[in-house]
C-alpha cells in the first residue's frame, strides 16, 4: 500500500483519461480526481493535500461548455507553482498549449522549421494577411484543440466573402493564425510523443479528408484497415476516419522534438509534423501538452505508453525532479 498523498489528476473530459486511472489504481496509488469544469481554490492557502498534480486540461474545454475552465486553470497553476507543489504539465506548457501563435514563436526561437503563418487580432485583417502567403490556407484558432476553429480556404474569394458574411471566427480569446496549408505528403502528419523530454513513441496520423481533427485517441483504424479499441473515447464517439500507423521519425527530427519538448517544459506531450509535397522538407505545426495517446497502443506502437506515464507521475510523487525543467 502506498504511502504517499494522493496524485491529483486535474481534468473536465469525463473519458479520455481512464486508462490513465486505471493504471495508478492497478499499482494502489491514491489517485483524487478533480473537475476542471467545476473547481475552486483559496489563492490564501498555503499547502494542498496532493504529493502531485497532473494537469489535463485541454484547451478544447469549450467545445464540451466548459470554456470557462480554460484560463481558470491556467491561474490556479501558477497558484500551484507559487506553493511548489510538484505539476505535471505546469503553467508554462499549459500556457504553451492555448496559443497557437506562442508556439510559433518558440519553433522560430529554436531556428526550426514550421509553415508560413500571419497572426491576426481582428477578421478583417485575415485577407491582407493571406496576400503574404500561398494558398491555400487555413484560419486557425489561436485556442483550438483537436482541430477545432481550423477553416481551409482555397482562394482569396473565398476567404473574403467568409470575412464579409462574418464567418470568420477567431475563437476564445480573439487571436487567429492564416497560415499556409502544405499539401500533405503521402496524405499524412506524423505525431510525435515525448515523455520527461525524451522520445517515447511515433505515429503517421492519415486523416478523413476535410477533417483537422488528429486525436489519435480517436483513431478507429491502422492503415492495413484493422479496427482499434478506442480506451480513452466515450463508447458511443462517432467513428472519425482517422487511420493511424507506428513510425520512427529520421534521427535528426526525434533530436529536434525533443528539443520542443524541453524548452516547452513538456513533462509529457506530442509534437506533430508535416512534410510538405511541394519541397519535401518537413515542418512543425502543433505542441500538444494534453497528450491523448493512440488508441489500441499495443497493437499500433508494440506497447501500452500509459504505464511508462505512470512510471513517471510514480517517481514524480515520490520526489522525483522534472528532466524537462518543468514546475516542481
Amino acid at each position: 500500500m502506498s504511502t504517499i498523498a494522493p496524485i491529483a489528476v486535474y481534468h473536465e473530459h469525463p473519458d479520455w483519461f481512464r486508462p490513465l486511472f486505471a493504471e495508478l489504481e492497478r499499482r494502489g496509488l491514491p489517485v483524487a480526481r478533480l473537475d476542471a469544469a467545476s473547481h475552486r481554490y483559496d489563492p490564501a492557502e498555503q499547502r494542498v493535500p496532493w504529493s502531485l498534480v497532473v494537469n489535463r486540461a485541454s484547451p478544447s474545454a469549450y467545445l464540451r461548455g466548459h470554456a470557462h475552465s480554460t484560463f481558470h486553470t491556467l491561474h490556479w497553476l501558477r497558484h500551484l507553482e507559487r506553493l511548489g507543489v510538484p505539476v505535471v504539465n505546469g503553467s508554462a506548457a499549459y500556457a504553451l498549449e492555448l496559443s497557437k501563435a506562442s508556439q510559433l514563436d518558440l519553433l522560430a526561437s529554436l531556428g526550426l522549421p514550421f509553415p508560413a503563418a500571419r497572426v491576426i487580432n481582428h477578421a478583417a485583417a485575415a485577407v491582407a494577411a493571406a496576400s503574404e502567403l500561398r494558398y491555400p490556407v487555413l484560419v486557425k484558432a489561436n485556442v483550438g484543440g483537436s482541430g477545432a476553429g481550423i477553416t481551409r480556404y482555397d482562394t482569396e474569394a473565398a476567404l473574403a466573402q467568409a470575412v464579409a458574411l462574418g464567418r470568420v471566427d477567431l475563437g476564445v480569446d480573439g487571436t487567429a493564425l492564416v497560415q499556409e496549408a502544405a499539401p500533405l505528403r503521402d496524405g499524412h502528419i506524423t505525431r510525435v510523443e515525448t515523455l520527461n523530454g525524451r522520445y517515447l513513441y511515433a505515429i503517421d496520423v492519415y486523416p478523413s479528408a476535410g477533417s483537422f481533427d488528429l486525436c489519435p485517441a480517436d483513431a478507429c483504424q491502422t492503415t492495413g484497415g484493422q479496427e482499434l479499441v478506442r480506451g480513452a473515447c466515450a463508447v458511443d464517439a462517432p467513428r472519425n476516419g482517422l487511420r493511424v500507423e507506428g513510425v520512427t521519425p529520421p534521427a535528426e527530427i526525434v533530436a529536434q522534438v525533443e528539443r520542443i519538448a524541453r524548452e516547452a517544459r513538456l513533462d509529457v506531450g506530442g509534437i506533430e509534423y508535416l512534410v510538405d509535397d511541394r519541397d519535401g522538407q518537413h515542418y512543425f505545426f502543433d505542441v500538444n501538452a494534453l497528450s491523448n495517446f493512440v488508441a489500441d497502443a499495443p497493437r499500433v506502437i508494440g506497447f501500452d505508453p500509459f504505464v511508462p506515464f505512470a512510471d513517471y507521475l510514480e517517481e514524480r510523487a515520490h520526489g522525483g525532479a522534472a528532466v524537462t525543467g518543468a514546475a516542481a
